[in-house]
């Protein structure tokens, strides 16, 4: 009971620290906090965030803080409709504003101040899967666009200028009742733009979260004592979340599901593991959110062996097998069939050493081949002239060497493709196999993840 009031009142001040620092535009209610279950104390990021926290808490006001606990800009104080998780950040430009009467194109602008900086205004619409703001205009004799010159247009969260009042094509001036074909003219794609000699009205959402909120207003044509325009703006309104599938494979995915401490992470990558360094005190659309280190070591199954003759060998046109194991982890490597299965798909490296020994004084010679899946890769040769000076038996050394990239099931295995009579392969630590994964091709591991 103690840490609750402790934390209560660490709430509180905090409230009234950030309601100084937004110069007090809205009224701080202290009894709307967020508070997060199992004793955890925290403001979290958006209200659908604090719902699935705590989904006791009713609609109202709360403090949230989009761009990360501890970094970037100080909490905000915005409307939460916990029944469907959508956050609202308030402005002071809400409630009809009459633009009353001049000539000229824009000659009402009007600035919308938010209570919210717009770098959280930006975490959130990151955070959010949609974002919109509604828009009403009351007109009489007060177009958006007459005889192709626009009088009316709204700056986005950039400064520039927009001529659309509902849905997220930009590149057309439209409201509702045009995407609708429902408007008083049926030429026209905004009622307002009407001549007609009555009050009309163009109401619309805009849905273009990535340049949204709209940070001005300008109106115009408005001189005559019959015209008049009255606009209303919705607030800046946002819900859902952005889903994250899989595991996270940047620092934007990282972020999003709720880390704020820089620093270096690992994310999976198209094939590999990558190493990222995360910077948190910025939003990821800041340069320097993400720096890429380098590639994570990462093996899902860890594969290599190393096995030996146990015997002399002599067969040809069939794998080698071995008998002696040194080493086996991952189990790819049957000995008694002398093949190789990959047991993931990636890139591996091999390695057959070999001593040939060669009993007469004749020419005489042995070839080995690297096999994957019955078809040859690479040989290699031994050859003994003949007529040695020092007499029978004669030894040679041969090696094959592959690094090569494996489908998931590829075999790999030695076979000797050409014997002289009498020609042998040496057993014991003369003779041997290893190979290993050098690296995993990790897309096949995640399937299903």
């Amino acid at each position: 009971m103690e840490n609750t009031q402790i934390l209560e009142e660490r709430i509180v001040n905090l409230e009234r620290t950030q309601h100084g620092r937004t110069g007090g535009n809205l009224p701080v209610n202290n009894g709307a906090v967020a508070r997060q279950s199992s004793g955890r104390s925290g403001i979290p990021r958006t209200c659908l965030e604090a719902h699935l926290i705590d989904p006791s808490l009713s609609s109202g006001k709360y403090w949230i803080d989009p761009d990360g606990q501890g970094v970037g800009d100080a909490p905000i104080y915005v409307y939460c409709d916990m029944t469907s998780g959508t956050t609202s950040v308030l402005h002071d430009s809400e409630g009809p504003r009459d633009v009353g009467h001049c000539a000229e194109p824009g000659c009402y602008s009007r600035a919308v101040n938010y209570n919210a900086s717009s770098r959280q205004m930006a975490a959130l619409a990151e955070l959010s899967a949609e974002c919109h703001q509604s828009i009403q205009y009351d007109c009489n004799y007060a177009p958006f666009e007459l005889n192709g010159v626009s009088y009316a247009w709204w700056n986005n969260k950039d400064g520039n200028s927009e001529y659309f009042w509902a849905g997220s094509d930009d590149s057309v001036h439209t409201c509702q009742c045009g995407i609708d074909g429902n408007c008083v003219e049926a030429s026209l794609k905004c009622n307002c733009d009407s001549a007609a000699p009555i009050p009309l009205t163009d109401t619309g959402v805009i849905t273009r979260k990535d340049i949204l909120p709209i940070s001005r207003l300008n109106f115009g044509r408005t001189q005559l004592q019959s015209s008049s325009g009255v606009h209303t703006l919705g607030p800046f309104e946002c819900s859902g979340q952005t889903a994250i599938a899989g595991m996270p494979s940047s620092c934007e995915d990282l972020w999003r599901v709720g880390h704020s401490l820089s620093g270096l992470y690992s994310v999976i990558g198209n094939a590999m593991v990558e190493s990222v360094y995360c910077d948190f005190t910025k939003l990821p659309n800041d340069a320097g959110f993400q720096k890429w280190i380098g590639f994570v070591d990462v093996k899902s199954s860890p594969t290599y062996f190393y096995v030996q003759l146990g015997t002399h060998y002599d067969q040809s046109f069939t794998p080698i097998p071995f008998n002696v194991q040194r080493l086996n982890i991952g189990g790819a490597m049957n000995l008694q069939s002398g093949k190789f299965t990959a047991p993931r798909t990636g890139i591996y490296s091999f390695i057959f050493s070999g001593l040939v020994t060669f009993s007469s004084t004749d020419h005489q010679s042995l070839r080995c081949e690297f096999f994957k899946n019955g078809n040859r890769l690479h040989f290699c040769y031994a050859d003994h002239p003949g007529q040695s000076i020092l007499g029978p038996p004669e030894h040679e050394s041969l090696i094959l060497q592959s690094t090569l990239p494996l489908q998931l099931g590829d075999q790999i295995w030695v076979q000797i493709d050409y014997r002289g009579s009498g020609v042998y392969l040496e057993s014991a630590n003369y003779t041997y196999f290893s190979g290993l994964l050098l690296e995993e091709d990790i897309s096949i591991s995640l399937n299903g993840i």
